[in-house]
């Protein structure tokens, strides 16, 4: 820390839910957050931050010093959803909490008790140490993490097993870079100067994704396929490839298995098919296959935008297969470039007790929590009864929005939330308790787009009278009878535990060092891809066609202004619809209108943006929108069914179907 009179500049981290996981330099005035911005490029940084970080994080004290951050404890009063509260001790609202917990416990059984537990926004202990173990120690459901990149990291288990992603800094050695599915324009921007580095030096860039994104714009060569058709323009890529000789039959002789099976799938997919069903060119394809026949080394750049929808699954392991058999490893500048998450190693998660059992759980898919709020018959064995929520705000971030708030207004199910600002699902509980910011808090910061590992201190004094999640979690642990040696969560230990982490170096993997098929394999015993698994559930990728009767996409896309829902409350995105000039035309609409946005699952009146960047059939609001930007109290996700993927379980936002027209 330096000091300047009443001045300091402190060293921290951020570990919001993006890939890049900056380094920070804090501004505090008189102990207050005045500014954040990059850390020094130096030794203790994260290479990758680079000196610069996006506008989002630079604005992240509007969200610490919000008028609605939530500073006591605070039980309801009013009806569900109206937000009325009265404020409470922690003492108080915890009995209350326990309270309920042990009845439910008693009364219905401990799958009764539901913890929607997510913290992608949290830094490593927040998110992994008290928390679960405590549900885990209870023996309470756990709710599976699949409503995003679950999918994916099956895929990515089912092919590679636990082999590691290239680094995102040896992306400057690649001479072509396929985005395919990503928008690191917006999540990730930290990739963008790699890639035009490796246009500078001569090399391409392909981006497949529905839209003109911000990383589409820069593109060599953009593909705007339709939303669930990545597993068929895989296909027939890879089938033209082997058609026409152009495969690494050494590559795939040596280092996969499956072959066969993935060529005899892949062989019922021409080009001309793929333009067909994709909706794009066939001379954009065939210039996507002499590229990648032809330019080495090549990186795949494999984003989630493939798994959200009902081909999810089918889509990543096709993606994954096709760039198998080119062969596009073994060397720097090659290979698929994915979660970095592999490579942290540090143990973050609470010491199961000897001699003590683990319970048996029963697992329920995130996405169909809202059936089980409900009381939907056939949903659960019992009813559910108490609803423990951290780290997430699924009344805006949930697919079946109609359905999840019905679930959350339901008076039957006692609702805890511990949480930093007043959310949309905040208004829906009964006792809310505030949550500290990672500003507040000792801790290690991971990342998922880079190998690096930071430790982090408290920046300011804590808000309000706001709780770390351990502190939650250990108070709620001795309330239930465990021990304090179990569940200590008392700042000292904390700090202790993190300070054990100094002398790590930031960067535990050096550029170069993470070569995949030279430095990290395939876990398996033959050290090979797998391109076919009969055990799986979903051995070979397989296409499904869409069905409905609503004739757009509607996509739901990541923007510059929020993480999730995050930042919506302070920065909000235009709450717009965007839709081609084609589909506007059609439907008689122009710019100046307002449009109903329809299916059978809710409606909505909204402005109408004509939007170039939009292929046609396709449109988009943006994520994260907080529920009072509508009029009607719904936002995007309101149109997404819960229905599953065809691996693991995986969410389909990008199955939503809607029609619009003039109001």
């Amino acid at each position: 820390m330096k000091n300047v009179a009443d001045t300091a500049l402190v060293r921290t981290a951020c570990p919001l839910d993006c890939p890049d996981a900056c380094s920070l330099e804090v501004t505090l005035s008189l102990g207050r957050i005045t500014k954040i911005d990059a850390a020094p490029v130096d030794e203790l940084s994260n290479p990758l931050t680079d000196g610069w970080i996006c506008k989002k994080v630079k604005h992240h004290a509007d969200r610490v010093y919000s008028p609605e951050r939530i500073m006591t404890p605070l039980v309801r009063v009013g009806k569900k959803g109206a937000g009325e509260f009265r404020q409470a001790t922690w003492d108080e609202a915890l009995d209350l909490v326990v309270i309920k917990i042990k009845d439910a416990i008693r009364d219905y059984g401990v799958d009764s008790v539901l913890p929607y537990i997510y913290n992608s926004s949290s830094a490593k202990l927040e998110a992994n140490y008290l928390t679960p173990h405590l549900f885990a120690r209870l023996g309470a459901p756990e709710i599976l993490h699949t409503i995003c990149a679950a999918t994916y990291s099956a895929a990515w288990d089912q092919v590679f097993g636990d082999m590691l992603s290239i680094d995102t800094l040896d992306v400057v050695d690649a001479r072509l870079v396929v985005v395919w599915g990503a928008n690191p324009a917006v999540s990730g921007t930290h990739l963008l100067p790699l890639l035009a580095k490796v246009q500078k030096a001569g090399g391409k860039l392909v981006v497949i994704d529905p839209r003109v994104t911000g990383t589409a714009s820069r593109a060599d060569l953009h593909l705007a396929i339709q939303p669930g058709t990545d597993v068929v323009l895989a296909y027939a890529l890879a089938n033209e490839l082997a058609r026409t000789g152009r495969i690494d039959t050494e590559f795939i002789d040596t280092h996969t298995t499956g072959s066969e099976e993935f060529f005899e799938a892949a062989s019922k997919y021409s080009l001309e098919d793929a333009s067909r069903i994709c909706g794009v060119s066939l001379e954009q394809i065939r210039e996507l296959v002499e590229l990648i026949a032809n330019t080495k080394p090549a990186v795949l750049r494999m984003g989630y935008g493939p798994e959200r929808n009902r081909n999810g699954g089918s889509g990543v392991l096709a993606v994954l297969g096709l760039w198998a058999v080119t062969g596009n490893f073994g060397k720097p500048g090659s290979g698929v470039l994915a979660s970095t998450s592999g490579g942290f190693s540090i143990n973050v998660e609470a010491t199961w007790p000897e001699n003590i059992e683990r319970p048996v759980r029963r697992e329920l898919n995130m996405n169909h929590v809202a059936r089980v709020l409900r009381g939907d018959i056939g949903a659960w064995p019992v009813a559910a009864k108490v609803l423990v929520i951290q780290g997430a705000n699924p009344a805006v971030t949930a697919v079946d929005q109609v359905g999840m708030l019905a679930g959350l207004a339901r008076e039957e199910v006692f609702t805890v939330l511990h949480e930093q600002v007043m959310t949309d699902t905040a208004k829906y509980a009964d006792v809310v308790l505030p949550a500290t910011t990672h500003f507040e808090v000792h801790d290690v910061v991971g990342s998922y787009g880079s190998y690096s590992v930071q430790v982090i201190e408290p920046v300011i004094d804590r808000v309000g009278e706001s709780r770390t999640n351990n502190e939650f979690a250990a108070a709620l642990a001795l309330r239930l009878g465990f021990s304090f040696d179990e569940f200590n969560a008392d700042p000292k230990f904390i700090a202790d535990r993190v300070a054990k982490q100094k002398n790590l170096p930031v960067q535990f993997r050096k550029p170069g060092t993470t070569v995949q098929f030279r430095d990290t394999w395939p876990s398996f015993n033959h050290k090979r891809a797998q391109l076919f698994t009969a055990q799986s559930e979903l051995p070979l990728p397989k296409f499904r066609e869409a069905t409905s009767e609503y004739p757009l996409v509607l996509l739901s896309p990541a923007t510059s202004h929020t993480i999730n829902s995050m930042f919506a409350d302070t920065d909000p995105p235009r709450v717009a619809i965007y839709m081609n000039q084609q589909d506007v035309v059609a439907r008689k609409l122009s710019e100046s209108t307002r449009v109903k946005v329809f299916n059978d699952k809710a409606t909505l009146e909204i402005d109408l943006v004509v939007d170039a960047t939009m292929r046609p059939g396709v449109c988009s609001i943006p994520k994260g929108l907080w529920l009072r930007s509508t009029n009607q109290g719904v936002t995007a996700n309101a149109f997404a069914p819960d229905d599953l993927n065809d691996l693991v379980g995986g969410a389909c936002f990008n199955d939503a179907r809607v029609e619009v027209t003039a109001v």
